[in-house]
């Protein structure tokens, strides 16, 4: 094992063999990076403490871990101090890159959800959100007071996600999330294997610029899951546009929360279902 701490990027190539008509090739083919990220929160009078683990790409970790946090409903905005990789000593090299500390200027209330070793997969965001109320308690700020969604605008805007896929592009192996202005214009995209890093990605963008993150749409290129609900609902905006279908509590939570949600989403439809 080598010494020297190793950063991952987004994608990794590997030897495959593609077979066809033609018979089998050998070729180097380029995979979506997958690794764990160890989110830790330290505020004022106390230690770096762990909260969540998640297999993510690589790639916008301080985004993540801050957008993470932010719709958990642990920090506001203006209350996250710095965001940065771990440096404790006794990490080993292969995991420098792969632990970050947000510090919050404001004391944190990890619960009894947080505060043993919690870990995730790139499936799973609820993180033990076991009710809908539970859910409607993270919003963090105002939410957007735009006017109605144009469904003109919902329908093109999976195309316009996908121009900024480069990941995707490359591998097949990556969902998206992007936040987006009433008349469709992009404020920002982002890539992960797990849907739910996408979008604790975009919202971690926006708190780290200073920006809210309620705005009028947040697009995601798959299914529309409770966990992305919840997420949309914290941060805010308008809504949830998905190319795939939704969930009954989805659903649900969506109507409770006055989230106008959107699924099987392309240029020539869509259904809304709140």
């Amino acid at each position: 094992m080598s010494g020297v701490a190793r950063r991952i990027g987004q994608t990794d190539r590997v030897r495959v063999v593609e077979t066809g008509p033609d018979g089998d090739r050998a070729r180097e083919d380029a995979v979506a990076a997958e690794e764990p990220l160890e989110i830790r929160v330290a505020w004022p009078g106390a230690v770096p403490r762990r909260a969540w683990v998640t297999m993510r790409t690589p790639g916008h970790d301080f985004e993540l871990a801050t957008g993470w946090a932010f719709h958990e409903g642990l920090v506001a905005a203006g209350d996250v101090a710095e965001v940065g990789y771990c440096t404790d000593v006794d990490l080993a090299p292969e995991q420098e890159f792969n632990v970050v500390t947000l510090r919050s200027g404001r004391p944190v209330d990890l619960g009894h959800r947080h505060v043993t070793l919690a870990s995730g997969s790139s499936a799973c965001g609820v993180c033990g959100k076991d009710s809908v109320a539970a859910a409607l308690e993270t919003v963090r700020g105002t939410p957007w007071a735009g006017p109605e969604p144009r469904e003109d605008v919902v329908r093109r805007l999976p195309l316009l996600l996908s121009e900024e896929q480069s990941v995707f592009a490359r591998t097949g192996g990556v969902h998206a999330a992007g936040l987006f202005a009433a008349d469709g214009d992009r404020r920002v995209v982002r890539e992960d294997v797990g849907r739910h890093n996408a979008v604790d990605k975009v919202s971690g963008a926006c708190v780290l610029a200073g920006r809210s993150p309620a705005d009028a749409y947040l697009v995601v290129s798959g299914r529309a899951g409770f966990e992305l609900v919840q997420k949309a609902v914290a941060a805010g905006v308008g809504s949830l546009v998905a190319v795939g279908a939704p969930s009954s509590l989805a659903v649900h939570l969506a109507r409770e929360a006055g989230l106008a949600l959107f699924g099987f989403t392309r240029e020539d439809r869509t259904v809304r279902y709140a």
